[in-house]
């Protein structure tokens, strides 16, 4: 459960550095790409065997790490829009509601079983992380907005999906440094690919802050998935279990940190959603 835990406390972080992003004028696309090239190290500083680059292809899941890659910088880009335009609290959930993707999938794919709690407990999470996130007061928000959460919603979904595909058929445990390393990598040579062919229009120019506030990201970005890998190899707890507490956690503790940080609005139906998001939890993983 330790394990669990860091991979929340870590991934709530990321929503809280993203609108961090908007209030100090870090440019995303630069601080997210900085983020990846910082992830990949710290993967390799963690992973305790000598490093062959030319070894690394050769390896099952090196094919599957560059579609990770190119998902991952593009989600991540839409997780910050959408915190930015309509809330830490929105981001989260639309992200964390894609938990059930991979439920289903684990359902289907490896025969996992749900008991009546669990099942209680997954149908009270989703209901969870929508009461934690509507807002009672009008917003302006335009249209195209709103097609934010729903890309979020379905790219972290298919990301988790992966993940536990990956884990399950092709990582080793000792493994799991240097192939979040190398999905780090993949992402971040996808976005300098971007802006080198953006550099075409526009010249790029070295800014101090992006780069603190790619770091700042990074840290935190590795750590929420080399922990998650090692929740998954939890035998207490199936994928379905394991997916269903880390997200509807995140969404809970995330939303409180929108509260507590950057005086988010709440409701008496926030605080609904995050009291059915306790108990989705209890059922869980503890029945």
């Amino acid at each position: 459960m330790l394990d669990l835990s860091l991979s929340i406390l870590f991934s709530s972080l990321i929503f809280v550095i993203f609108k961090l992003f908007d209030t100090h004028k870090v440019q995303t696309l630069y601080a997210i790409i900085t983020n990846y090239i910082t992830a990949c190290l710290v993967g390799i500083l963690f992973y305790s065997k000598p490093i062959q680059l030319y070894e690394i292809p050769k390896n099952d899941w090196f094919y599957g790490t560059l579609l990770l890659g190119v998902l991952f910088i593009v989600v991540f880009n839409l997780m910050a829009k959408t915190s930015q335009r309509l809330g830490v609290s929105v981001a989260s959930v639309a992200t964390k509601m894609s938990f059930v993707i991979p439920v289903i999938l684990g359902l289907i794919l490896y025969n996992e079983k749900l008991g009546f709690f669990k099942t209680s407990g997954i149908v009270l999470a989703l209901a969870a992380v929508y009461f934690a996130s509507v807002k009672d007061t009008p917003r302006a928000i335009q249209k195209k907005s709103l097609l934010l959460p729903v890309m979020v919603f379905l790219g972290s979904g298919i990301i988790d999906a992966s993940i536990k595909y990956m884990e399950e058929n092709h990582v080793a445990t000792d493994e799991f440094p240097i192939f979040s390393a190398t999905v780090f990598g993949a992402a971040a040579c996808t976005g300098l690919l971007f802006i080198l062919l953006k550099s075409f229009k526009e010249p790029l120019k070295i800014n101090f802050k992006n780069i603190i506030g790619g770091i700042a990201l990074g840290i935190p970005n590795f750590f929420s998935i080399f922990f998650l890998l090692r929740a998954l190899q939890n035998e207490t707890l199936n994928s379905a279990s394991i997916f269903t507490v880390n997200n509807v956690a995140i969404v809970m503790f995330s939303t409180l940190l929108g509260i507590v940080l950057f005086q988010e609005k709440i409701s008496p139906k926030n605080w609904g959603g995050i009291a059915l998001a306790v108990l989705s939890i209890l059922l869980v993983a503890f029945f």
